[in-house]
């Protein structure tokens, strides 16, 4: 079971409970390559619907960058690039990534990988100046969670 049928599961069962109103920006849900293209060649299995499924149990305005699903951009970091000493080379082949993220008007990215977060949130909005928030999407799910009142 992935993370994205856990919190399906969860959302559909009703066993948690999630408030949109706590982000009230357009957001816009990153296609990591590892759970896109990566997963469909290794697994036979991608995941594109799923992400985006919880994502918009959490926002109200929920766009997509363009090309996306199996035809996304890479954002950058990877093969692990991001670990690597490649700075220059991630933010020439991130150029792409920060010019759909500008074009898509989204406040907010989502992205599920963790190579690709940080990317995104720790690069490509600081060289391209995007002015952005970037979670991971069990963090947006965490962020957007109805506690049970204490009785």
């Amino acid at each position: 079971m992935t993370v994205f049928d856990l919190l399906l599961e969860y959302i559909k069962e009703g066993r948690i409970q999630l408030d949109k109103s706590i982000h009230n920006m357009p957001a816009a849900y990153h296609d990591p390559c590892n759970y896109g293209r990566k997963s469909l060649k290794a697994f036979g299995q991608a995941y594109f619907e799923e992400g985006r499924a919880v994502a918009g149990a959490c926002v109200e305005d929920l766009r997509e960058l363009y090309p996306n699903r199996n035809g996304a951009y890479c954002c950058g970091a990877g093969g692990g690039a991001w670990a690597m000493p490649y700075a220059e080379e991630r933010v020439f082949y991130g150029r792409v990534k920060a010019r759909q993220i500008q074009e898509s008007g989204a406040e907010l990215i989502i992205a599920p990988c963790h190579n690709c977060r940080d990317q995104i949130m720790k690069s490509l909005t600081k060289e391209y100046d995007l002015h952005i928030e970037v979670k991971y999407l069990w963090e947006l799910v965490a962020d957007s969670l109805i506690l049970p009142k204490k009785q």
